[in-house]
């Protein structure tokens, strides 16, 4: 499904509201640690405001309580700050998400003007489910109302949060249904996201390779079976392989493994066949320390130990296939990358990937720990695409549709 863009729309004196994702890490001196989201948000921001619209930008941070303290820490004022730094031009940050200090903010705006409202989630209504409203009246009420303030002060709705776009927020769907009759389109990053993973799934360039890691198969499961159709090899890494390493019968020591997944492990590698490739050895260690004394281990692990990364053959094997890829996702890391020595696994998948895409190969890494893996590795601008959503990624790889953007307008 192909959707109208902020490009289709003339923003000229119109009030836009941009839902954005601006949920980036702040360390505890309220520095922002990481920017890629707020830096991938300037292009749709710069357009609006090039063509004399009035940007209102929408956001949230993390997961605040409803204590002061929890939303001083969760307050988007850095970022408001960050963006100015960014766009080069000064970007008034509003102390609440609506009622009067939003609406006087807004009224204030001049064409090219700009604003940031405050965390969203300061709101309890922001979150509240569909399936939750759907069978509590109060509960639809409070979504709505919440929604309809936000409605009230935009001409024009922009969905680029492309990180947020599986989830039934109230700024993310109950918004721009309220917008009805008003443009509904997508910004630019979100453009982009659709793109590549979209035609990552429709029509890749073969060989596609997928490589998947992380701790849970069951966080995994969907998105295997969907690429199991498009996939021409699936290289699985990171605490998930252990579940069908010891399903085949391996033993594994104390690494992480999902038993009640054995079953549907060995389903999928019968499915599979040598689609599907484990790790045929692992870096192991008693603990996840630094200084942690390691063996490496081809096949089974000791009892008293557990697999913390991929091992140097299975860098090698994962390695061959993926310098003969045409297309390589990346979901997840190979192990422990947060605590070297057990990110070695990981960093040497992403010079694999660096050196395939320099020859030709497009790559699509997912967001969360895959991006935050690839930028410990310093090779983020060696990538062909780095995505804003980790969650969002996932469940787009497995096929889901997503209401929200449902919500907006067909080109």
């Amino acid at each position: 499904m192909h959707h109208q863009s902020i490009d289709d729309v003339d923003v000229h004196g119109k009030r836009v509201l941009i839902r954005l994702d601006l949920d980036v890490p702040i360390d505890d001196d309220g520095q922002i640690t990481d920017d890629r989201r707020i830096r991938a948000a300037i292009p749709t921001v710069k357009t609006v405001l090039e063509g004399g619209g009035r940007a209102v930008l929408l956001g949230h941070m993390g997961r605040p309580g409803a204590d002061a303290a929890s939303k001083a820490i969760f307050s988007l004022f850095p970022v408001a700050n960050r963006l100015t730094e960014l766009l080069k031009r000064e970007v008034r940050f509003v102390k609440d998400s609506v009622g009067k200090p939003a609406i006087d903010a807004v009224a204030a705006l001049r064409d090219g003007d700009v604003c940031l409202l405050e965390n969203l989630r300061f709101y309890r209504a922001e979150q509240i489910k569909d399936k939750d409203a759907a069978g509590d009246e109060s509960l639809r009420q409070q979504k709505d109302e919440f929604a309809r303030q936000l409605a009230a002060l935009g001409d024009v709705y922009v969905n680029d949060a492309f990180g947020t776009s599986h989830r039934d927020n109230a700024s993310m769907l109950t918004l721009p249904r309220m917008m009805q009759g008003k443009p509904r389109v997508i910004g630019f990053n979100l453009k982009k996201e659709l793109e590549f993973l979209g035609a990552a799934l429709r029509n890749p360039k073969r060989p596609f390779v997928c490589l998947l890691g992380g701790a849970k198969v069951s966080d995994k499961l969907g998105v295997i079976r969907s690429l199991l159709d498009t996939c021409d090899t699936i290289l699985i890494g990171g605490a998930m392989a252990y579940t069908f390493l010891a399903a085949d019968g391996i033993k594994v020591g104390r690494s992480r493994v999902e038993p009640d997944l054995y079953e549907t492990a060995r389903a999928l590698r019968a499915q599979a066949g040598n689609r599907l490739r484990l790790p045929v050895d692992s870096i192991a260690a008693a603990e996840v320390n630094e200084n942690a004394a390691t063996t490496v281990c081809d096949g089974s692990i000791p009892q008293d130990l557990m697999g913390l990364d991929i091992g140097p053959k299975t860098i090698v094997d994962f390695g061959t296939v993926i310098a003969g890829a045409s297309t390589i996702v990346w979901n997840g890391p190979m192990g422990v990358f947060e605590t070297p020595p057990f990110d070695a696994g990981t960093v040497a998948m992403a010079k694999a990937v660096a050196k395939a895409t320099g020859k030709g190969a497009v790559s699509i890494i997912g967001g969360g720990d895959s991006a935050a893996a690839i930028d410990k590795a310093e090779l983020a601008d060696a990538m062909t695409h780095i995505s804003t959503g980790g969650g969002a990624s996932l469940e787009f790889l497995e096929g889901k549709r997503f209401a929200t953007l449902d919500a907006l307008e067909d080109a």
